[in-house]
């Protein structure tokens, strides 16, 4: 399997395993929608992924310039759209650390802007779903 590889498993009940780069992902549903809830649900790694992305950009940003980031955090919250069940708005809250040089803040902010997964989502790829029986003889 190489990088660009990305393999699923099914190891029960509503659990799915994803194998990718030399790990395996498990997730799960909520117990609420059927599953044993022994680990985040499919679209929570999604939304994980937005977050820890955004932290990726602005803890570079800071070890590139020195700057300490003891107490630095991000919280995002997630709001649905009115009338949908779908995520109408995410917000990413960066917590900077007491000292951080106030010069900074809105170069910091970009940096958070710049999150891959986010620019994946703004411009997204195009989606081929195919299926097929394997090992038929």
């Amino acid at each position: 399997m190489n990088d660009k590889t990305i393999r699923v498993k099914f190891p029960g009940g509503l659990k799915i395993d994803v194998d990718m780069k030399g790990f395996t992902i498990p997730t799960d549903q909520p117990v609420g929608e059927g599953g044993g809830g022994s680990a985040p649900a499919p679209f929570d790694l999604f939304l994980a992924s937005i977050a820890s992305c955004a932290g990726f950009y602005v803890l570079s940003f800071c070890r590139e310039r020195s700057i300490p980031t003891d107490g630095l955090d991000i919280v995002m919250t997630t709001e649905k759209a009115e009338g949908a069940k779908m995520i109408g708005k995410i917000t990413v809250d960066i917590g900077l650390p007491a000292g951080f040089p106030e010069k900074y803040i809105p170069a910091v902010t970009r940096a958070a802007e710049l999150c891959s997964v986010k620019a994946h989502i703004m411009k997204p790829p195009v989606f081929e779903i195919r299926a097929g029986v394997r090992g038929a003889a």
